[in-house]
């Protein structure tokens, strides 16, 4: 009996997607520290994340109740709780409403208003105008599903000043760039088992060579976009050196998987990139953060 519970809360966890949600969550807390000069207050730290946290593995587990048929078809989420039948749809959307209520009355109860409201509305954006309609509709559906994805650093930092500001929309943007040349990536070493699952992700509508510019296009812009931090004194040079030698290993990717002709194995590599990428990125953020205001006081 014992064997039989743990087996199946392992599958209530893989039904997160607590790769993704940890990462997630990461750049939450990014968001909430870079918020203040000071500390962040502990009850507002731990129920601020644990509020987005939940909505992020409630979507992502809505993710799997929709996209069973899908997930079947294709080799690489075949393996999904749902898709193999190891956790019945029911269970599973039972689970996954539980989290996402729970998140959000964390949100509404112990951080603000506004940040409740964004967690769900970015809920909704990715468990069901993305997964359910965008995915299915067209090969832009990373670009315009991209907003859910990008919204929690800016939760963060609502969560902890309690208003939207320029800075939090930064770090919305820079995730907002990143999420195209990061899923087409994927979706390129992916795109005959897109194609038996009829869905439309570019390489599949618009081929391979047309996807690989892209990705190098925003791969450039997303370079740009992560110099705006100093430039309006957000961050400072430990930031821009970071930021500088993560872009020129993007842009190195990017070029690579542009030049190849049989771009599989670089398009992974691309894809694990990214990720590295974003996580250090927001670390250096985070570095240079602290370390302007260790200087302000030391030279106070």
């Amino acid at each position: 009996m014992t064997t039989l519970t743990m087996a199946t809360w392992s599958q209530y966890y893989k039904l997160t997607k607590p790769k993704v949600v940890y990462l997630i969550v990461f750049t939450a807390m990014v968001g909430m520290l870079l918020a203040v000069d000071g500390a962040v207050p502990l009850d507002i730290f731990v129920f601020g994340l644990l509020g987005i946290g939940f909505a992020a593995a409630s979507g992502a587990a809505i993710n799997h109740v929709v996209d069973e048929r899908i997930d079947q078809i294709m080799e690489r989420t075949k393996g999904r709780p749902i898709a193999s039948g190891d956790l019945g749809q029911r269970k599973a959307l039972i689970f996954a409403l539980s989290l996402g209520v729970i998140g959000i009355a964390m949100l509404l109860i112990f951080i603000n208003v506004l940040t409740a409201v964004l967690t769900f509305f970015s809920l909704v954006g990715y468990a069901l105008i993305y997964t359910m309609y965008l995915k299915r509709a067209t090969p832009q559906n990373i670009v315009l599903g991209g907003a859910a994805g990008a919204a929690p650093p800016l939760l963060g930092w609502t969560a902890v000043t309690g208003q939207v500001e320029t800075e939090a929309l930064l770090l919305f943007l820079i995730i907002f760039i990143w999420t195209p040349p990061h899923f087409w990536a994927l979706a390129i070493r992916r795109r005959e088992e897109y194609a038996k699952a009829d869905i439309p992700m570019l390489p599949v509508t618009h081929g391979v060579y047309f996807t690989k510019i892209q990705i190098l296009l925003y791969t450039v812009l997303l370079f740009v976009v992560t110099l705006v931090p100093f430039l309006v004194q957000m961050s400072g040079l430990i930031y821009l050196a970071g930021a500088v030698s993560l872009g020129i290993g993007f842009l190195y990717y990017a070029i690579k998987l542009y030049q190849d002709d049989e771009p599989n194995i670089i398009a992974m590599k691309t894809f694990s990139y990214s990720i590295f990428y974003l996580s250090v990125l927001f670390g250096f953020l985070l570095v240079d953060h602290y370390a302007r205001i260790f200087i302000r006081g030391y030279l106070a």
